[in-house]
């Protein structure tokens, strides 16, 4: 005969086996997705090294640059009619330099007619171009105006990146001329830091010249100076003009009545000498041929 405490003891006891299995199962799938996060951790981590090394290990990609003031390039040709030329261009240096720039080239000459005209090259900040030209424009007539602005973003950014690039690899090249100890190792280093220094320096003069243009417009300023108003006169030609005129033609054919003569004078001369002797010779003969002339 069972003891009937004996079921209900193993009913507990099979209760609580099954409460700890379902604990244990719970464990170990809160550990399983832990497992299961940290290795979607590690994926990111790869593939955030990965998109680092794709871009140049310069981190996350680079979006577009957008246009700015200091990448654009900006030029610009004014000719103004002033009254007073050199006065004129004493002005436009004061705003020039009014404005922090200076005064580049410089050409002054004068027509057939003697009026002036200078040609004056001028560098401003960008940030004042417009206000400049508007003050350059408004010293006398403006007779002919001309302005372009150039992008040029992407020669910035690619100069900038090439410098960034080249000064790597001129580092890593000196790191390898630190660690080599064969002689013939080194020339060959040598050659090649030579080289890849020259381009860097080629590169960085190229940055400074579209630093130069884009942070400095150029203006080319050309002044002319304005004809001098005369009164009008009437061209009909009256009485002192005919005169004039006439006595003018009758000087002119003076002269040249005297040049004839002198040109004609010799043989004149010559001719009237033969005349002369001509004449004479016969009557030597008349008067040798008369009777009493022999006695």
């Amino acid at each position: 005969m069972r003891h009937p405490v004996r079921p209900a003891l193993a009913g507990v006891l099979l209760a609580t086996a099954l409460v700890l299995t379902g604990c244990a199962a719970g464990g170990d799938g809160g550990g399983s997705a832990g497992d299961a996060k940290a290795d979607t951790g590690s994926v990111a981590e790869a593939a955030g090294a990965a998109g680092a090394k794709d871009s140049g290990g310069k981190g996350p990609a680079r979006t577009a640059p957008g246009l700015t003031a200091d990448r654009i390039i900006r030029t610009a040709s004014l000719t103004v009619q002033v009254k007073d030329v050199p006065k004129a261009l004493d002005e436009a240096r004061t705003t020039a330099e009014d404005a922090g720039g200076y005064v580049g080239n410089e050409t002054t000459s004068r027509d057939s007619a003697g009026h002036e005209h200078t040609r004056v090259v001028l560098r401003v900040p960008t940030g004042r171009y417009d206000e400049v030209l508007s003050d350059l424009q408004g010293a006398g007539k403006l007779l002919d105006r001309t302005a372009k602005a150039q992008d040029v973003t992407d020669q910035v950014v690619d100069v900038d990146s090439r410098i960034r690039s080249q000064r790597a690899s001129v580092a890593r090249v000196r790191e390898l001329m630190d660690r080599a100890a064969k002689l013939a190792d080194v020339v060959t280093l040598e050659g090649e830091l030579s080289s890849r220094e020259a381009d860097l320096e080629a590169l960085l003069a190229r940055q400074a010249s579209l630093k130069d243009r884009t942070s400095l417009a150029t203006v080319t300023l050309s002044l002319t100076q304005a004809p001098a108003h005369r009164a009008a006169r009437d061209d009909t030609p009256g009485f002192v003009d005919a005169l004039s005129g006439g006595w003018h033609v009758f000087v002119t054919m003076l002269r040249w009545i005297a040049l004839a003569l002198g040109a004609a004078l010799p043989f004149v001369a010559l001719a009237a000498l033969a005349a002369l002797l001509w004449w004479k010779a016969p009557r030597r003969r008349r008067t040798r041929a008369e009777p009493g002339n022999g006695t």
